[in-house]
């Protein structure tokens, strides 16, 4: 469990930095270079993905149960992660979609982190889709302060942005539920 609470406060550290230092990446990038600074965000980002996943993968060995959650969850549960892909996609693909949720990414990660807990009631759970959910939140509620606030590279604005994020966002979900989750992570979510 510790290995997962490690890559857990690398990740979603190197991830707070605007929330809770804004003016560090730019001193970051003044000292390093623009690309010195991303290589090495990138490099501490990877490092905490990787003791994540070996961490929550040891913890799944011996799990300890909170909760189970009933059979009907899991329809709940499919219903909430079906806007997570058209959401991160729409991040990237300016539209309405974005301009109606702000942050859709952030969004995605809410919805994503919340649909897990609920269907997922062992303790590595709770800390993994629990601490995404107090970043994503914290991290919205952040950018409502901040006074500069960088803009994602994404593509240029379209009429068919918003088509392309749902269409392929589901396209996503579909592949994800039928196959990917399970290739991936070990889980079926049909069960």
């Amino acid at each position: 469990m510790e290995i997962l609470v490690l890559g857990l406060a690398v990740f979603l550290g190197t991830h707070s930095i605007s929330i809770v230092a804004p003016s560090l990446r730019a001193r970051m990038s003044a000292r390093l270079g623009e690309w010195g600074w991303k290589g090495l965000y990138a490099v501490v980002s990877l490092i905490g993905l990787a003791l994540i996943v070996h961490g929550f993968e040891l913890a799944r060995a011996a799990p300890v149960v909170l909760y189970v959650p009933p059979p009907w969850m899991r329809h709940v549960t499919f219903l909430l992660m079906l806007p997570v892909f058209p959401l991160a996609l729409a991040a990237y693909l300016p539209g309405r979609i974005q301009a109606l949720t702000r942050h859709p990414m952030l969004a995605a990660v809410k919805f994503w982190a919340f649909a897990h807990l609920l269907m997922n009631g062992r303790l590595a759970d709770a800390l993994l889709f629990g601490s995404f959910l107090a970043w994503a939140v914290a991290d919205r509620i952040s950018l409502k302060h901040r006074a500069n606030v960088r803009k994602v590279p994404a593509a240029p604005p379209g009429r068919w942005n918003d088509a392309i994020a749902i269409v392929a966002g589901l396209g996503l979900y579909g592949l994800f539920v039928g196959w990917a989750h399970l290739r991936l992570f070990g889980v079926s979510p049909l069960g």
